[in-house]
Parts: structure tokens; sequence; C-alpha cells
């Protein structure tokens, strides 16, 4: 007889597995949203590194660029080569006047 459960026990029961049934479901929906969220982020973070990684690998062609010699480089104009030229002979002329003294 001790089993035998009321009306009141059985619906107060009941009411009681109602209530931990919705608790886990909030539970569930709260961890769920959580992951999503991680996830989200998780996400996000990896776009940025991609984009990270592919703007050093554009800089990094930018520079090797930069660095090789092109025609330009090559090629000085006229002007130049005569401006560094006198400076070269001023500077020899000073060198050896030095040594005649």
């Amino acid at each position: 007889m001790a089993d035998e459960l009321t009306e009141a026990e059985r619906a107060e029961l009941e009411q009681l597995r109602a209530e931990k049934a919705a608790q886990q479901e909030a539970a569930q929906a709260a961890r769920d949203r959580a992951e999503l969220q991680r996830l989200k982020e998780e996400r996000a973070r990896a776009a940025r590194e991609a984009e990270a990684i592919k703007r050093e690998a554009a800089l990094r062609e930018q520079g090797r660029k930069f660095m090789e010699p092109d025609e330009d480089d090559l090629n000085m104009p006229m002007g130049q080569k005569i401006v560094l030229a006198v400076i070269a002979l001023l500077v020899l002329m000073i060198v050896v006047s030095h040594f005649l003294k």
C-alpha cells in the first residue's frame, strides 16, 4: 500500500518531472547556444588568421618585386651619370691632393 500514490501526489510527481525536463531542455539549449557561439568565434578567428597570412604573403611578394632590378634601375639618366662622375672626380682629386702634400 505504501507504493500507491494519491492523485495529488501523482500530479505533483508529474509536475516535478515536467519541471525537471524543462530545466534539462533549457540547460541543453544553453549549452547548444554556447557551442554555437564558440564555433562562430573560432570561424571568425580562423578567417582573420587566413586574411593576415594572405596579407603577409602579398606584402612579401610586393617586397620581393621591389628588390628585383628592372630596366629603370639598370639605365640611369645621363644627368645622373654626369653628377656621379663629377662627384667621383672631386673625391679622387681630394684624395690625391692629401697624398701629395
